[in-house]
């Protein structure tokens, strides 16, 4: 029998139980949801869409370039707008080629902060400028997350740390240095110089401020403190460095390295107030095995065989309270919150679900069926996706303008 949780607003594509039979397959699997002929049709329209996209993103981007030597607050609100641009394609990508399903939890930390709008969509209440952490099991990892932040409106104002390979794929890196991306090559002795000027520009106040604490632009910086998303060879190489560093073994995670992370919050100390921390886990491979051999970008969005559901449990750190003036005492801190995670994704294998905190402080808008029980039981449960398809419409609100201003202007001279 159907949950009454799992009951709300359904995308007409997803078919829940036609998930949970393809999510436990591996990608060789011969019964895919698509075959070989329709991943070529998918690629050609999906990757026709995407890159149309991509395209009118980045040329939005380059007209808006100048602002930089205008005004910078106007440069840097006009960028945030390009990045909720592509958050948007990424969400809707997610809805249309892999619907997947949501469920969050969190402990008492922030409770009153993850709520149920009235259309059944996630809505989340957390800060303006936070750091954001998390394990980092499958690289799908970050679209998740974007899509959170969307639900936070601060698709617009998310700052990722990422590999200094991935600026130099076509368009898109070009478009994530615009978006304020920082790059790091893992040699700390080139990317600390590199990570303190990115860091400067979060705490910096454009246009000056009149109050006594300094108005800062919302900000939300994504680290994975692992630096790697988990596999057989990734794990292997964290337990073999953790051994000589006399560092416990994980079973789900792997260890953190506490050396960016701490330079990070070390640099933004005034300026946020709050590290919030999210573990993740995917439904569908069982215990021991990890979800790398089963959710790749092609399985997902080609082959049509997203996660039965990506579960999230949340929780929030004050950074006044993190040993920060000290190495040894971050580690040490670091290390014990990626025991705590651990413990959590046992759980998680062992029940299906993370625990939560949140019973009684959920608030459902429209508290009927199954958002009621979600509300109740500590649980939202949600399909990630667009609040309405009208909001696509911002990707190419500046180009068509654009070209309006252009025709106008050929007419009056002609005329």
């Amino acid at each position: 029998m159907e949950s009454a949780e799992v009951r709300q607003r359904k995308p007409p594509t997803a078919n829940l139980g036609d998930l949970q039979q393809l999510s436990t397959k591996p990608p060789s699997d011969p019964r895919l949801k698509h075959g070989i002929p329709m991943q070529l049709l998918r690629s050609l329209l999906l990757m026709t869409w995407v890159d149309c996209c991509i395209i009118a993103i980045c040329v939005t981007q380059v007209i808006g370039s100048p602002l930089y030597l205008i005004n910078k607050r106007y440069y840097y609100s006009y960028m945030a707008y390009t990045k909720q641009s592509f958050g948007l394609v990424l969400a809707a990508l997610t809805e249309w080629s892999s619907p997947t399903l949501f469920r969050v939890s969190g402990d008492a930390s922030v409770r009153g902060q993850i709520h149920l709008s009235k259309d059944g969509l996630l809505e989340t209440r957390f800060p303006e400028r936070l750091v954001l952490i998390s394990n980092h099991q499958v690289y799908t990892d970050w679209v998740y997350l974007w899509w959170v932040a969307y639900t936070n409106q601060m698709h617009g104002r998310l700052f990722i740390i990422l590999k200094e390979s991935l600026k130099y794929i076509p368009l898109v890196g070009t478009g994530m240095m615009f978006y304020g991306f920082i790059f790091m090559a893992r040699k700390w002795t080139s990317d600390k110089p590199r990570l303190e000027h990115r860091l400067q520009k979060l705490k910096t106040v454009y246009g000056g401020s009149n109050s006594a604490r300094p108005q800062y632009d919302p900000m939300w910086l994504l680290i994975f403190p692992e630096g790697t998303n988990l596999s057989t060879n990734t794990k292997r190489r964290s337990d073999i460095w953790g051994q000589k560093q006399g560092l416990p073994s994980f079973k789900h995670v792997i260890l953190p390295r506490s050396t960016g992370l701490l330079f990070c919050l070390q640099q933004l100390r005034g300026t946020v107030d709050w590290v919030y921390d999210c573990t993740i886990a995917y439904e569908g491979p069982p215990k021991g095995s990890y979800p790398d051999k089963y959710f790749t970008l092609r399985s997902t969005y080609l082959q049509g065989r997203p996660p039965t559901s990506v579960n999230m449990h949340w929780r929030r750190f004050n950074v006044s309270e993190i040993p920060l003036d000290d190495q040894k005492e971050f580690e040490d801190w670091l290390t014990a919150r990626w025991a705590e995670k651990d413990q959590l994704m046992d759980q998680y294998f062992e029940t299906g679900r993370f625990p939560s905190e949140l019973a009684g402080s959920i608030k459902a808008d429209n508290a009927i069926d199954g958002q009621l029980v979600a509300a109740t039981a500590g649980y939202v449960e949600s399909y990630g996706r667009l609040r309405h398809w009208s909001e696509l419409g911002l990707i190419f609100g500046v180009l068509l303008s654009v070209a309006l201003l252009c025709k106008f202007v050929t007419s009056w001279v002609q005329g």
